[in-house]
């Protein structure tokens, strides 16, 4: 019998200890300011932070989310990240923001996924048609067409995008489970990873021509330099 209960326990700790690594852990403070000067900080969670006495509203402070972005670039798109690079004061605080630019008729998020966090979007203006597509083995896709006031989620990890489907501007702001979601883009990092990846790789992988390989491989380096 204590043999059993001591399977239960171990069981348990188990199952808890799983749930423990879901997500950031508490912070043990108010906040954790990161500075780079590592002269009198303590390193927390990637960042070294101030001394809390120090703290002032600018570290948690960012101004100009409201000005439309460019989008003439090659994919009519552009983002404009708030994690803890630009508001210091979201250090070990588990969340971050970005403003989605999308140019009329087709601008392009491109299929990418965050490493490490979840994304729900709110679309403000114009006409949006995203999607994500699901893991292995089913690479399900599952999409929708948002409109003003409407909210969508990306799960943690997995590819998705967002493209203009409408005649006009379109804007959208993302809210992330994390100060520092990454982001990697698919094409970006297939075709344009530094060094490059050797062709015949890419032309096994995706059963293309080794010449459109080298081709596409050309044409994605610009986004990495």
């Amino acid at each position: 019998m204590k043999g059993a209960h001591f399977l239960l326990a171990i069981s348990l700790l188990a199952l808890a200890s799983s749930f423990a690594y879901a997500s950031d852990p508490s912070p043990l403070q108010d906040f954790c300011v990161a500075i780079n000067d590592t002269k009198d900080g303590v390193f927390v969670n990637g960042k070294f932070c101030k001394d809390p006495k120090l703290a002032k509203a600018e570290d948690f402070f960012f101004s100009g989310l409201n000005i439309p972005r460019n989008t003439s670039n090659p994919v009519g798109s552009t983002v404009t990240p708030v994690n803890v690079a630009q508001i210091l004061g979201l250090n070990t605080l588990g969340i971050s923001l970005a403003r989605l630019d999308f140019a009329p008729d087709g601008g392009l998020n491109p299929p990418h996924t965050h490493p490490r966090a979840t994304e729900i979007l709110v679309v403000v203006e114009g006409t949006l048609y995203v999607g994500f597509v699901t893991s292995n083995p089913d690479n399900r896709l599952i999409t929708k067409v948002l409109y003003p006031g409407d909210v969508f989620v990306f799960p943690i990890g997995l590819i998705h995008f967002q493209f203009n489907v409408g005649k006009t501007n379109a804007v959208a702001f993302a809210a992330f489970g994390s100060q520092n979601p990454g982001v990697i883009t698919i094409a970006n990092a297939v075709f344009g990873a530094n060094p490059p990846i050797n062709p015949d790789v890419l032309v096994k992988a995706f059963q293309l021509d080794k010449n459109v390989v080298k081709n596409l491989q050309s044409k994605f380096w610009w986004a990495n330099n």
